[in-house]
């Protein structure tokens, strides 16, 4: 005889009972805790291995972003420069499959939902492309134009920010 059986079978049987119950669910907790975690940290582990842990990390960021954003307060207008400028990051996100954070940038700068068209962006740009150029976003082509461009010993010349209209400078 075990000396579980004889310690339970020294109880009055309501207590031994309840002895019993009580041990059952103690035990069924700490497996059910194992489970869980366990559960968790398997869950964890393949949606870090598909690639989604981030996305949906991100998905909730812009959900809680839009739920808290307040649409009482006026957003400044849109130049002409910044909706280029906020297209070419739009269009480089979207390539690079960063598409909540792209979400969030259209929704917070008030870009247009439909994207623009990508021969006007090249057009305002004053950007002539070839055909494997038209593979990566024209961003990619700015900065390799930059990056790799000897004209003024390699020095491009920008233009001051009075020179911009951007929203909230005296321009």
């Amino acid at each position: 005889m075990s000396i579980d059986v004889i310690f339970l079978s020294c109880l009055s049987p309501p207590v031994g009972a309840l002895f019993l119950e009580t041990l059952m669910w103690v035990i069924g907790t700490l497996v059910a805790m194992a489970t869980i975690t366990e559960l968790k940290c398997a869950l964890r582990e393949t949606l870090e291995s598909r690639g989604v842990l981030g996305q949906l990390k991100a998905r909730i960021r812009a959900e809680v972003f839009s739920a808290l954003d307040d649409q009482r307060e006026p957003r400044p207008p849109l130049s002409h420069e910044n909706l280029i400028i906020n297209e070419l990051i739009r269009e480089y996100l979207e390539f690079n499959k960063y598409r909540y954070t792209a979400s969030v940038l259209t929704a917070e700068s008030g870009q247009p939902e439909v994207p623009l068209d990508r021969q006007f962006l090249a057009n305002e740009l004053k950007v002539t492309e070839d055909p494997s150029s038209k593979s990566v976003p024209l961003l990619y082509g700015l900065v390799s134009h930059c990056v790799n461009s000897s004209d003024k010993g390699g020095k491009v010349f920008l233009r001051g920010i009075a020179a911009i209209n951007t929203p909230g400078t005296d321009a």
